[in-house]
């Protein structure tokens, strides 16, 4: 029989609370119905989700609804096998027919993931929570009439708003055969601004964005109105914009948004499944200079609030800060639970999954490049020329190169050390092992970007990223000007 460690209850209501409510002799059950044909590591992963939304386009509401979704998934790993199932049920019976399929797909061999999907769910009741959830739909709508009133305020070129809300409760518990139980209780809410403006020179868009793991006292924090101000700002400001040059410039990264880069460019590398794959640029080069000297990459799942901030991972490793890079030299990769078992490494809370319904795997949480000692506007002053990225839109990277390509959304010229005109929309391409070599300034004015999402391998989950002012000596800027 599998002894499970119990989590500490400091409250007599906390697996009401926090947890999902299920017998833990159950969890123990389906953990010996797993391992009892020779497996050697069983781990049952039951969630409960709750989220609601709503959106606004046009001035009229198009959208307003919530849902729920329960269920249980069951690893079984057998020697280079994996078996993995997962259901809708949490009976008793539901349970331990996953656990038996898991361990008849891990029994099969031959390396690899094999799935069975026992789901067989039926539609669930709205949910009836605390936070978000007990806050009226007529006060959620009410932020997104706000959002498009004051984003039309802007003046006449202001042609489209749109302005979505959403929140999730996400709870799950986690036992495995190690002895482990665990979980989290994680509350997201999010709001998101789209604008359209019109001009002479065609159509442009602007978009703020805010979440954070919180619940609605968000808007005691953020005004909707002034992210609506901004996101028409910005649109407004791109109709009077210049064609972006093109060629190999300098680039100045401002506060916040440029995050993005790093995440997709440097720390998919970093992950440890692709090192393990041989498929990263970074693989076999721990203790090696990396990067500038200038340059510290951390991954940091225990950050306060962030979008990417738990208080333990999928797989009930508790969250914390892992250096990747410090001063230059790589460190460490971000590691899951069964590749830091076979590697013999220490777990650094990086097990991620999208749902019940998918396996955990190497994924960032909060990832960002901190602080440096420069001011930033002395980085701007002693660069003579270039390009000012406000903000980077979507792109595309080749783990095992480092070659990207990203969208500017939002950038400026340099012009004798000020940022000047606005520029329309382009790229910027490059390598990121060379840019991590390229970074010749950091500034001291650190700032977390807009809430991600980050796709990987069919899953996706909620990712933050965050940089200082920095300057990169050189990238290839894919503009329009002649």
């Amino acid at each position: 029989m599998v002894a499970l460690a119990k989590p500490e209850v400091t409250d007599p209501h906390d697996r009401e609370k926090g947890l999902p409510v299920i017998d833990d002799a159950l969890v123990s059950t389906a953990l010996d119905a797993a391992l009892r044909t020779g497996g050697e590591f069983a781990e049952v992963f039951v969630e409960d989700r709750r989220s609601s939304s709503g959106r606004l386009d046009d001035g009229r509401i198009e959208e307003l609804g919530s849902g729920r979704s329960r269920g249980a998934g069951i690893r079984v790993v057998s020697g280079d096998t994996t078996g993995f199932a997962h259901t809708a049920d949490l009976s008793e019976a539901g349970l331990l027919a996953a656990a038996t399929a898991a361990a008849a797909a891990a029994r099969g061999g031959g390396g690899g993931v094999r799935t069975v999907d026992l789901d067989r769910t039926a539609t669930s009741p709205q949910p009836v929570t605390t936070r978000p959830e007990d806050v009226a739909k007529t006060t959620k709508v009410e932020l997104l009439r706000r959002a498009d009133e004051a984003a039309r305020s802007a003046g006449d070129a202001i042609r489209q708003v749109s302005a979505s809300y959403g929140d999730s409760r996400r709870r799950f518990l986690v036992a495995n055969s190690d002895g482990l139980l665990t979980g989290d209780d994680q509350t997201r809410t999010l709001f998101v601004v789209g604008v359209v403006a019109s001009g002479d020179t065609g159509m442009q868009t602007g978009r703020r964005s805010v979440g954070h793991t919180m619940g609605f006292e968000l808007f005691d924090r953020y005004h909707v109105e002034d992210l609506a101000r901004e996101a028409a700002a910005q649109a407004i400001t791109k109709l009077s914009a210049r064609p972006a040059p093109s060629g190999a410039l300098p680039v100045v990264i401002g506060p916040g948004g440029g995050g993005v880069l790093f995440h997709e460019a440097c720390g998919h590398g970093l992950e440890a499944d692709h090192i393990q794959k041989d498929v990263s640029v970074f693989a076999g080069r721990v203790g090696e200079l990396v990067a500038s000297p200038l340059v510290t990459i951390v991954d940091d799942g225990a950050m306060p609030n962030e979008w990417g901030t738990f208080t333990v991972d999928d797989e009930g490793t508790p969250a914390q800060r892992n250096v990747l890079i410090q001063d230059g030299v790589l460190t460490d990769f971000m590691w899951d639970r069964l590749r830091a078992r076979k590697e013999g490494r220490p777990l650094s809370g990086n097990g991620r999954r999208q749902s019940y319904q998918h396996l955990p795997m190497v994924r960032m949480t909060n990832t960002y490049l901190t602080n440096g000692e420069t001011d930033p506007a002395d980085i701007l002053a002693d660069t003579p020329s270039g390009v000012y990225v406000t903000h980077l839109g979507g792109g595309q990277v080749n783990t095992a190169t480092g070659d990207f390509v990203f969208g500017m959304t939002e950038a400026y010229l340099i012009e004798d050390g000020r940022i000047t005109e606005p520029l329309r929309e382009g790229n910027l391409i490059g390598n990121g092992p060379k840019v991590l070599e390229a970074i010749d300034a950091v500034g001291n004015d650190f700032a977390m970007g807009p809430p991600g999402s980050c796709g990987k391998d069919g899953q996706s989950v909620p990712v933050g990223d965050g940089v200082p002012t920095l300057r990169v000596t050189e990238l290839t800027v894919g503009g329009t000007a002649a």
